[in-house]
């Protein structure tokens, strides 16, 4: 027997569902922006306290002079007239210039060199030959300058002795008129291997597709490297110059630890970072020491812009 649901017991529809309100777009960038200073802050804060604090000291001090009578007083630019007018500083900066136009075109040409033939597919154990390069750079610059320091010796080392053997004097490696080649030969030996790898890495990322088009055009290999592996790696060679130039008006610890076996052939000042490390060290001048050390950054930067600045016009011409 079927029952009659009365009217008023039947089920009424409830109220609708609460719908959520979406969050809002600012809560979601803010909380995002705050993350993402959390990860950065601590590069942000030692790089403050170990680079910008120091910097701004630095200038700061380079803006006095200390004096026997009156203590520290303020000098201004003077400072910095002064060591243009320093023929110390002068010198050394013409020596890195020249140590720089010789030496780095040589370390680089080398480097390009062997990334080209590691990326050719063409050697035998590619993996050994480019751990090989690149071992030199692992090893520290103090190291590898007492290494060869050794290897340079005119009374104990090997050249000297093998020199002797056959009848002839011991090479003049740490003399007056050999000392910048026998850096220079240091430092490519310590950096080909890591430019080697800045420019193989941007050999890595050409597409193959370029490669295949020109096969198909019969360029061969050295066609191939000229007019598409080269140009196609321009930015990597201009990040290696770029380094390298800083690198060289930077030179300190081959020349430094070298001129312990070779006092005549390498002054205190024989580069511009010898220069500022001995008037601050043993000149007890760190006023002049600062002003220094901005001019040479000041070199730096400038050098820097003009080689990027010719490569740009270069490629725009190209």
């Amino acid at each position: 027997m079927s029952q009659t649901i009365p009217p008023s017991a039947a089920v009424r529809p409830g109220p609708p569902p609460a719908i959520r309100a979406p969050r809002r777009p600012w809560r979601r960038s803010t909380r995002e922006a705050l993350t993402a200073y959390a990860f950065v802050g601590p590069f942000m804060i030692l790089f403050a306290l170990l680079l910008v604090v120091p910097l701004g000291y630095a200038g700061y001090l380079s803006l006095f002079r200390s004096q026997l009578v009156g203590g520290n007083v303020f000098a201004g630019l003077g400072n910095y007239r002064q060591a243009l007018d320093d023929p110390l500083f002068r010198e050394g900066v013409l020596r890195m210039a020249r140590f720089l136009v010789i030496q780095v075109p040589v370390m680089l040409v080398a480097a390009l060199l062997f990334a080209l033939a590691l990326d050719s597919g063409r050697l035998r154990f590619p993996r050994l030959i480019r751990l090989g390069i690149f071992v030199p750079y692992a090893i520290p610059s103090v190291i590898a300058a007492l290494m060869w320091g050794y290897l340079y010796g005119p009374d104990f080392g090997p050249f000297a002795q093998l020199a002797r053997d056959v009848g002839l004097g011991a090479p003049g490696f740490l003399t007056p008129h050999w000392i910048l080649a026998s850096l220079a030969n240091i430092v490519t030996w310590e950096f080909i291997g890591y430019n080697m790898i800045i420019m193989f890495a941007a050999l890595q990322s050409v597409s193959p597709t370029l490669y295949e088009a020109a096969a198909m055009d019969g360029a061969g290999a050295l066609r191939v490297a000229w007019y598409i592996k080269i140009p196609a790696i321009r930015p990597a060679l201009m990040l290696s110059v770029i380094f390298s130039v800083i690198g060289t008006f930077q030179l300190f610890n081959e020349p430094k630890l070298l001129s312990a076996i070779a006092p005549q052939a390498i002054s205190t000042s024989y580069t511009p970072n010898m220069y500022a490390y001995t008037l601050v060290f043993t000149n007890q001048e760190v006023n002049y020491s600062s002003a220094v050390s901005f001019l040479l950054g000041a070199v730096i930067v400038v050098v820097s812009y003009v080689v990027q600045l010719a490569s740009q016009r270069k490629a725009r011409r190209s």
